[in-house]
């Protein structure tokens, strides 16, 4: 096209557009990007349909907008035809609305801006969870089980969690005040200045033992890896000899995360991961490089259903280069990268790329013909984890090598060295209590804690010695039946052991934080258990012993 012509078309479409209707401005954009942009152009030399197919959707536009029985709401329309677009070409291409991006962002790059704590709505208070670490609130002397009965002297009663984000969260450096309910005390307003509040993704780091170290992580976001290399050199302090490195239930994040936390563990220059698209710039490969003091520690991995993207790198790499054991349940399966696309209003698209392989050649995407509701639907079946770990299964599925010759297996998520499903059958009636939104196991312990604020000087004993006793869990139930009336509780006494293990561990995160927590919750977990024994094997693969 010559450019006195394209000039005369660019007139003519600025004309029609001051009178235009939505449809015709629809072809008009259609007509510009395939006759006037690069790509439309291409797009018609190449022969390609898609010319007719942006026909037909303009025509189905002026359809809508002429004929609909109501004035359409081209805003959700269009928003509806993004995602469903994105939709058939696979289940993680995706469009992000504006008022969504933030909090995706958000999710990533590990922190925002507010006071910083965790909360619940417990009989319609903002309920005091647990104050991030080293945040404002916590500054301020927030405690857990505290309620927040005003913000900025408006009554906060029956807040709705949405407006609690925009009422707390806010820029650095700004102000808020909100009213203390505390057991005990007359209500108290406390000032609290706004901070940047990290987002972490160590859930939690301890020594299980003498020698044995436990990280629990759960996604792969901007500062993940500075966050494992901090609870890997705390623990190597208190004693940690071998290492379990749990990413049950996390859904990945960073691909360049993930090549950081395998390479803390990898030695020399070794293939942890390898991307493959239709752009050469989608295609690269990810090699191990630092000397790092982990490398040769012996080293269990954990997954399960939950496990992906991310996690999956890690534990693939791990597998392949016979640098440690999986141990758990077969992972999602979801071996796609994608890209963000922010767009002009405001809203992004992420699209898939390229497809990534484990070191020894394994796609680990699981197939996804179907809908996204059939994709999805197989994560919940009850015994999903273990259909790719029986022998009929197994055997038809592509065989690989690992760089000492084991074989492990593709077609869909990480196959563990030693499949251990979860093992946790509770009544229903104990998952009704857990699933409630009152809470009660938390509240109890919060009340216990103040109650016995001197078991918090002898954290060590506490962990050996200390017990829930009958008595305390006759309190419990109580409690519990008062603030579910419909709870069977000679059903709940079924459970009695676990329960009395939640509360324990709620009893302790209430004194010392999350850390305390999961080593309670850990110590009865029998995936955790087969993997502590399995640290011998994990040992002998380094030291031939």
């Amino acid at each position: 096209m010559k450019l006195d012509e394209k000039k005369e078309i660019k007139v003519k479409l600025k004309q029609i557009m001051r009178k235009a209707t939505l449809p015709v401005i629809i072809t008009i954009a259609v007509v510009s990007f395939l006759f006037i942009s690069p790509l439309g152009k291409s797009i018609i030399a190449s022969g390609s349909d898609l010319y007719q197919k942006l026909n037909v959707l303009q025509e189905i536009i002026r359809i809508v907008n002429d004929s609909y029985v109501d004035n359409p709401d081209w805003t959700k329309i269009m928003e509806g035809a993004y995602r469903g677009m994105l939709e058939e070409m696979d289940p993680h291409s995706v469009y992000i609305e504006p008022k969504q991006l933030d909090n995706l962002n958000e999710q990533f790059t590990g922190k925002f801006e507010g006071i910083g704590i965790e909360f619940d709505i417990l009989d319609g208070y903002i309920t005091v969870i647990s104050p991030v670490a080293g945040a404002p609130a916590e500054r301020a002397g927030l405690e857990v089980g505290d309620k927040i009965s005003k913000i900025n002297n408006e009554s906060a009663y029956r807040i709705k969690r949405d407006d609690v984000q925009k009422k707390l969260r806010g820029p650095k450096g700004s102000e808020v005040t909100v009213t203390i309910r505390r057991q005990g005390q007359a209500d108290f307003d406390v000032k609290i200045i706004r901070d940047e509040i990290p987002l972490y993704s160590v859930s939690a780091a301890f020594m299980i033992d003498d020698s044995t170290g436990y990280i629990f992580l759960n996604r792969f976001s901007g500062t993940t890896s500075d966050e494992v290399e901090q609870a890997l050199r705390r623990l190597s302090g208190e004693g940690m000899k071998r290492l379990i490195f749990d990413l049950r239930n996390n859904s990945g994040g960073y691909l360049e995360q993930a090549v950081e936390i395998a390479d803390k563990f990898i030695a020399g220059r070794q293939k942890i991961v390898y991307t493959k698209g239709r752009l050469s710039s989608a295609n690269e490969e990810f090699y191990s490089g630092r000397t790092e003091p982990f490398e040769k520690i012996p080293l269990v991995v954990l997954i399960n259903r939950g496990s992906a993207s991310a996690s999956e790198i890690v534990a693939g790499a791990v597998q392949d280069l016979d640098r440690g054991l999986i141990v758990g349940e077969t992972s999602f399966g979801k071996g796609l990268v994608q890209r963000q696309y922010p767009l002009r209003d405001g809203s992004a698209v992420r699209v898939t790329v390229a497809r990534y392989y484990t070191p020894s050649g394994r796609l680990i995407q699981r197939p996804y013909d179907g809908t996204i509701d059939e994709y999805y639907d197989t994560f919940s079946e009850e015994n999903r984890d273990s259909l790719l770990a029986i022998k009929d299964s197994v055997a038809n599925r592509p065989k690989f090598d690992t760089v000492s010759g084991r074989t492990v297996f593709g077609g869909g998520g990480i196959t563990p060295d030693y499949s251990v499903k979860y093992d946790r059958v509770l009544v229903d009636e104990t998952y009704k209590l857990l699933r409630h939104p009152s809470r009660v196991i938390f509240e109890y312990a919060s009340d216990f804690v103040k109650k016995n604020r001197d078991l918090a000087n002898d954290r060590q004993n506490f962990h050996r010695k200390f017990e829930v006793s009958d008595k305390n869990f006759d309190a419990f139930k109580k409690m519990a039946a008062e603030k579910i009336s419909d709870l069977n509780l000679k059903q709940i006494g079924e459970d009695k052991d676990y329960l009395k293990i939640l509360i324990k561990a709620e009893i302790a995160r209430g004194y010392w934080g999350y850390d305390d927590y999961y080593k309670i919750v850990r110590l009865s977990d029998n995936q955790v258990t087969s993997a502590l024994n399995s640290l011998a094997e994990a040992r002998k693969m380094i030291y031939g012993r």
